[in-house]
């Protein structure tokens, strides 16, 4: 498959781009992550959503620990070429690393941040507990 990469720019972020990650089928925004070339072309290669992160300085397919990997359906860039929307069959209860259907589990109500949805999974019994 081709990939052109040629076409997206990816100068604008120390050579990554931005990627939110939508459910197919509900239209939710399940998280935001960052792709540089080679997770970019993980993604279209393997059809599995795999990221740049920032903090660990690596590549990481999403669910490489969890299970719970991103099946891509469709990958769509905004006009400026350098944002995609991916979306995606989420496989396993949920994308977020604390435990929610969506790392949007979080919405300001009255000057606060309070959570919006139960849990869907233990992240302790998916990742270890923390120590």
């Amino acid at each position: 498959m081709n990939t052109d990469l040629g076409k997206l720019d990816f100068s604008k972020l120390n050579g990554l781009i931005t990627a939110v990650i939508q459910d197919y089928a509900t239209g939710r925004v399940l998280m935001v992550g960052f792709m540089d070339e080679e997770a970019f072309r993980r993604t279209v290669e393997t059809g599995y959503a795999t990221f740049f992160s920032r903090s660990r300085n690596k590549l990481w397919l999403k669910g490489e620990s969890s299970g719970h990997k991103l099946v891509v359906k469709n990958i769509a860039t905004d006009c400026d070429m350098d944002a995609l929307l991916i979306q995606v069959e989420a496989l396993g209860p949920g994308v977020c690393h604390e435990g929610y259907q969506s790392c949007f589990f979080r919405q300001l109500d009255g000057g606060e941040w309070k959570e919006s949805e139960p849990r869907a999974y233990d992240p302790a019994a998916v990742y270890g507990s923390k120590s």
